[in-house]
């Protein structure tokens, strides 16, 4: 028995699932990215300054609003308990540095009350989050 030959289909490429793929990869790189932006503290008014560095080893962020609250990393935080909770986040044997961030409205003796709280602890350096003009 013999058969008719039969014709051959053009070949096609299907890139549907390419595209998928596609998709799926940018849809990952997109939600990676939105969790790589680092939350310094709570935003507030930052005093100006010009002569203002940027400091890369902030280990702690203790934010000051302007009605006086105090924040350690977005967590609220009250001043007799603070050098307590700065201590149990810090890496021993490991130079740190505590970052405060005050709003321009908070009163001064708020802050210099934390930064007494927080000098009591050894090893400990503390910075002030300005911005530039």
């Amino acid at each position: 028995m013999h058969l008719p030959p039969e014709e051959d289909s053009p070949l096609t490429i299907n890139i549907v699932p390419m595209i998928d793929v596609v998709f799926a990869i940018l849809a990952f790189f997109i939600l990676s990215t939105l969790f790589l932006t680092r939350a310094e503290g709570l935003p507030v008014d930052l005093p100006q300054a010009l002569t203002a560095t940027r400091q890369d080893q902030v280990s702690l962020t203790l934010t000051i609003t302007a009605d006086g609250g105090l924040y350690l990393d977005q967590t609220p935080v009250k001043l007799t308990t603070l050098a307590a909770e700065v201590k149990a986040r810090l890496v021993p044997n490991q130079p740190a540095l505590v970052t405060i961030n005050a709003d321009e409205s908070t009163s001064h003796g708020r802050v210099v009350a934390a930064m007494d709280q927080l000098r009591n602890i050894e090893g400990l350096k503390l910075g002030i989050a300005t911005q530039r003009p």
